[in-house]
């Protein structure tokens, strides 16, 4: 499993915290980013927590943030790492906002990283990046600094760029678990497999009786194909945590890219009837409704997302509850239910406009809203309309410097074309699009195929075929479609 990352000046509250923290850290001139805390114990309980978290064990760390906040209630890192754990989005935005609104109380070197943390949250990865530099530039001896830029240039899909920032982190902590991680799938991404393969089986020596490690190691077994050799080193992870929800639902994945759906989805339900909280039965339920639609149903894979809808609602998980609307919406539109797609994506923005979000985190929603109009614009044949969707949320999407967002303007544009007969510039947006999003290979593989170039066409239906992704609802939208178009080419 790979860790996601948003990573994401003040003064110290009093001489003893900046004691604790000197006291954690060899700080010297700098050396290590600070901790502060008014209590030993809740630093203590801190590390703790942070410990199991770098080793992707999120809800087993909870309850050590839970007690460094107990014994500090002023303890931003603690909210902020608590953040990252916290098992629905509104626990989520609830710890974030609470170590945000502690930012100019803590170490110059915190407040960066949590201020960093909150742009990319907002969806300005522009402003994250220039937190995370100014973070090593001010602390170049802190592995977890270099893993944060690391983490930034990971989700720009930048891999030489995270490559070296992870590297820099092991060669100032040879024993630092989570670049190892990282730089595998980074080495992943980039089809380097011998490369990802060093750097699992490094993570793996360091910390053999960990899940995570073997959990990381089966995803790039099945990346390349190898799906039962993959399924053994995912009950390798189970064995040394039978919780550990990510190797029960690569296991699914496994089984659907078999064939074997039914298995699959019995996979899940053993994690739904073990799952120790609602983000692990959401995950649950996400993933049945993945296997549902790889297998061609999508009115079972609906009543998995009402499920998930229900329990958000049942929390009043606004965030929660719009992306549960807007993946329905995605599942009708795949479906041809467009019009009923719409009222999804409508109904999603609502939730989100009534909520007590961020106005950033609204202005976001606003933008992929313009985006899913264009769609259906696209898919009715209201090309006028589609064009003038496109333009706005080109034009917002660049202005915010979202690069996620910009990549989507291009698949617009690009489909746009298509529905245009240009497939000339139809190839030329899909080539800027994203290309860890096996429907963007579908999409090219189209555009190819209405340029009259089978040998191209054949190699994208291929790549998006055989794009073996791990529990990918994309993926699952286009698989059977590409491996149909490729046995005719």
């Amino acid at each position: 499993m790979k860790l996601h990352s948003f990573h994401c000046s003040a003064r110290i509250l009093a001489l003893f915290a900046l004691l604790f923290a000197l006291a954690a850290y060899a700080s010297g001139n700098g050396a290590k980013i600070p901790i502060t805390t008014s209590s030993e114990q809740a630093r203590q309980a801190f590390l703790k927590g942070r410990d199991l978290f770098e080793r992707l064990q999120g809800q087993e760390s909870l309850q050590h943030f839970d007690q460094a906040i107990d014994k500090d209630p002023d303890f931003a890192m603690a909210y902020l790492y608590s953040s990252f754990s916290q098992p629905t989005a509104k626990g989520f935005f609830e710890q974030m906002n609470k170590a945000v609104s502690l930012a100019d109380k803590v170490s110059a070197g915190e407040r960066l990283w949590i201020l960093g943390f909150q742009a990319g949250v907002n969806g300005a990865p522009m402003q994250q990046k220039e937190y995370y530099q100014k973070l090593v530039e001010a602390f170049p001896q802190d592995e977890r600094a270099h893993n944060l830029l690391g983490g930034y240039y990971f989700g720009q899909q930048d891999w030489a760029a995270a490559i070296a920032a992870y590297q820099k982190a092991t060669a100032l902590a040879p024993n630092f678990t989570q670049p190892y991680n990282q730089l595998g799938y980074a080495h992943r991404f980039m089809e380097n497999y011998a490369e990802a393969e060093k750097a699992f089986k490094k993570y793996v020596e360091l910390i053999p009786n960990d899940p995570n490690p073997h959990d990381s190691y089966a995803e790039l077994l099945q990346k390349t194909g190898r799906f039962e050799e993959s399924i053994k080193h995912y009950h390798e992870a189970l064995a040394r945590n039978p919780n550990f929800a990510a190797s029960h639902i690569g296991i699914a994945t496994d089984l659907n890219l078999l064939g074997r759906h039914q298995e699959a989805r019995a996979q899940l339900q053993k994690l739904y009837g073990m799952a120790r909280n609602d983000g692990e039965r959401r995950a649950a339920l996400f993933a049945t409704a993945v296997s549902y639609v790889d297998a061609g149903d999508w009115s079972s894979a609906l009543k998995e997302m009402d499920k998930q809808y229900a329990m958000g609602e049942k929390i009043n998980d606004a965030a929660a509850m719009a992306g549960d609307l807007g993946a329905m919406g995605n599942i009708l539109f795949e479906a041809g239910k467009y019009q009923d797609a719409l009222a999804k994506f409508d109904k999603s923005l609502q939730v989100m406009e009534a909520s007590s979000l961020a106005p950033e985190v609204k202005e976001n929603a606003r933008r992929i809203h313009l985006y899913n109009v264009a769609r259906v614009a696209v898919a009715t044949g209201d090309l006028k309309t589609a064009r003038a969707k496109s333009g706005e949320f080109r034009t917002r999407a660049e202005g915010a410097k979202n690069t996620f967002q910009i990549w989507l303007a291009h698949e617009l544009a690009g489909t746009i074309a298509l529905a245009e007969n240009d497939p000339g510039k139809a190839i030329a947006e899909f080539q800027l699009a994203n290309q860890q999003n096996p429907y963007t290979h579908f999409r090219l593989a189209q555009a190819y195929a209405a340029q009259g170039d089978k040998a191209k066409a054949k190699a994208a239906y291929a790549k998006a075929a055989n794009f073996n992704a791990l529990n990918n609802m994309n993926y699952a939208f286009i698989r059977t479609q590409a491996q149909k178009r490729l046995a005719v080419n």
